[in-house]
């Protein structure tokens, strides 16, 4: 059985102080049961790796497509890796929107988080118009295949797929998790035809506005492997009620 993520994205909230808490509030009461991970801002990655990195894994929120130079701004793979993350996030829809990441550079992303072993969480999903369309399963395949293509099949026994329906974020509509389960499996099958073997193993989490009320019944979905919070993922004790869903 594949064992449960659940991953918590902070986005561009709080300060120093509220991070520190945040933190100490998971530990207080860690979950065993799951896999957990936290993906603070940039600033405070490094001091809280250095005071709990022993305790709970820790994910950045990007990386660049490019291994150093001169990129003001940019973040590389080997500096996420250096101060002693695991994960990053790669395709975040944020990222897609508003810094215009198309498919190409999120897959170039995700090879160079792989080569500097980090476990990149591969965000994909549909825009409200695209899901309105009709258009899901050709967003999500499109987008799952450009990484598929560039970083091959066997890549995914280390990359961790998150749906997040874009219609879904920071919006209070959810995804059915009858329709969350519809386009996990859609994504497993896809992985599948080139790889049975992977498709069974990748975990492939659900993102869009996951809270304590709606969890158990998302994760008991044979194709969710766990979710990538967003707000909910801000209050230790909504997080931590989230993981107890976990099955």
């Amino acid at each position: 059985m594949r064992r449960k993520l659940v991953a918590g994205n902070w986005k561009m909230h709080g300060t120093r102080e509220s991070a520190e808490q945040l933190v100490a509030g998971i530990l207080a009461v860690f979950p065993a049961h799951c896999d957990v991970a936290v993906f603070p801002p940039y600033p405070y990655l490094a001091p809280l790796i250095a005071r709990n990195g022993g305790a709970l894994d820790f994910g950045a929120q990007d990386c660049s497509e490019h291994d150093d130079g001169a990129y003001t701004g940019e973040v590389s793979a080997a500096m996420v890796r250096d101060i002693g993350c695991r994960y990053v996030l790669a395709g975040h829809s944020e990222r897609r929107q508003y810094h215009h990441e198309g498919d190409a550079q999120v897959a170039r992303k995700v090879g160079k988080a792989l080569e500097h072993d980090l476990v990149p969480v591969l965000c994909v999903g549909e825009s409200l118009e695209e899901h309105d369309a009709g258009r899901t399963a050709e967003v999500v395949q499109r987008q799952l295949g450009t990484v598929i293509d560039h970083c091959g099949i066997a890549a995914f026994g280390r990359v961790i797929v998150a749906y997040e329906p874009v219609w879904a974020i920071g919006t209070g509509r959810t995804a059915s998790p009858g329709k969350a389960q519809e386009v996990h499996a859609l994504l497993r099958s896809q992985l599948a035809r080139a790889d049975d073997k992977i498709a069974s193993s990748t975990r492939i989490l659900y993102g869009g506005s996951v809270k304590p009320g709606n969890a158990a019944e998302l994760f008991a979905q044979p194709d969710v492997d766990g979710g990538l919070i967003g707000g909910a993922s801000l209050k230790a004790a909504d997080f931590l009620a989230i993981c107890a869903a976990v099955c």
